[in-house]
């Protein structure tokens, strides 16, 4: 058998054993899911400056991402967080709530490896290269922005 039958094969294969999504609906639920943790995340802000009127709105701001990492990781840990992803899709990965998620869900499957190996380690399996790829991107586009 040749490469391209095989090949063939194989993705009829998996087409076969693919779940089926519904287009409409899984982005109508993403759509108002992301939505809705944006709401929360503006609500939060609006609270701590109404509680604290002196406080400058950028560290306002800082406040509510802690906050809601602390909410999507706490979510994520009694195990909320993944069935609303499951829901939702998309909608959940995109707000920095997602970045939380991605963090938080390898150090709990990996935590019976201990602290250091196990939690520590593979927290940044999946976010890892989201930051290498962040700081490698700025720093060309910076070095692009300054060369002009």
């Amino acid at each position: 058998m040749d490469v391209k039958t095989r090949n063939e094969k194989y993705n009829q294969y998996v087409e076969a054993k693919m779940p089926k999504t519904k287009n409409w609906p899984s982005l109508f639920n993403s759509f108002w899911v992301g939505g809705l943790i944006c709401i929360i995340g503006q609500g939060i802000n609006d609270s701590i400056l109404l509680l604290f009127p002196t406080m400058a709105e950028q560290s306002a701001w800082a406040y509510t991402l802690v906050i809601l990492i602390f909410i999507a990781s706490f979510l994520t840990g009694i195990g909320i967080y993944d069935r609303i992803g499951q829901f939702a899709g998309g909608g959940t990965i995109v707000p920095i709530t997602g970045f939380s998620n991605s963090m938080t869900s390898p150090a709990l499957d990996f935590k019976n490896e201990g602290i250091i190996f196990g939690m520590c380690v593979k927290m940044f399996s999946i976010t890892g290269p989201v930051i290498v790829i962040g700081i490698v991107a700025s720093t060309i586009i910076g070095l692009i922005y300054l060369l002009i």
